[in-house]
């Protein structure tokens, strides 16, 4: 067999080893990795996670992914018009939606407890302009005409959780982060969560799809059908959403 061939065998014995592979965006690691791994102890179908910023983990998926998974409907389909035979869009459901809130510091030291707080002299803000909250402070700040009041307080602008999150933790100077709420249940040692009343409160969703190239379907989809039972939905209650 020449090198070329044992290659080839070696990455289809990879791929055909029952393992399904799913890849996707930080913010909803902790309920999809949890429910996988209740899904592995009553299935005994192993179920691998892998979440982060999308240029981390895009080149691996698209070699050996089942399933991926978006922060929000328009991250997800921005994958999708990257990579235009990726996703079997059939497959493509809904899971739950997530509220945004205000992510402060421990103590809230410099008193936010609304949007309108958020316009106040000397409030730092950190903006995520990208990872599935593009515009999303924008939208929540357009209904009370806060656009401008928030964009002056707006310290620093990234694209990515991952880049916030290392802020947030090496700057204590940054005052606020408006993020989904969900974001507050992995990072309490860090923060508190100000929650935004029923009627100023803005969702997103958290699609999840089949790969073309996936050639464990069959369990794949079972393991989205379990993400899509009140046991799971619960799970993902626990962790922020909906």
């Amino acid at each position: 067999m020449d090198n070329s061939s044992a290659s080839l065998d070696q990455s289809r014995s990879i791929k055909n080893d029952g393992v399904i592979k799913v890849y996707g965006p930080g913010g909803p690691l902790g309920p999809i990795k949890e429910a996988a791994e209740k899904f592995t102890a009553e299935t005994g179908i192993e179920v691998v996670v892998t979440a982060g910023p999308e240029s981390n983990w895009i080149d691996d998926a698209k070699k050996d992914a089942d399933i991926i998974y978006g922060g929000s409907e328009y991250m997800l389909r921005s994958l999708m018009l990257n990579n235009p035979e990726m996703i079997n869009e059939n497959s493509l459901t809904e899971l739950y939606p997530r509220a945004a809130g205000i992510l402060v510091r421990k103590g809230n030291p410099k008193n936010i407890h609304s949007l309108e707080d958020l316009t106040k002299s000397g409030v730092k803000i950190v903006d995520v302009n990208g990872a599935g909250q593009l515009g999303l402070w924008e939208d929540l700040a357009g209904r009370t005409g806060l656009i401008g009041g928030i964009s002056k307080n707006i310290d620093v602008s990234v694209k990515t959780s991952a880049e916030a999150i290392e802020l947030w933790k090496s700057n204590s100077k940054l005052d606020a982060w408006i993020t989904y709420e969900s974001w507050h249940y992995r990072l309490k040692d860090v923060t508190e969560l100000v929650e935004l009343p029923d009627s100023e409160k803005l969702y997103r969703g958290t699609p999840i799809a089949l790969t073309n190239t996936s050639d464990n379907k069959k369990d794949s989809q079972r393991f989205v059908d379990y993400l899509k039972t009140e046991s799971s939905h619960q799970i993902f209650q626990k962790w922020g959403w909906k």
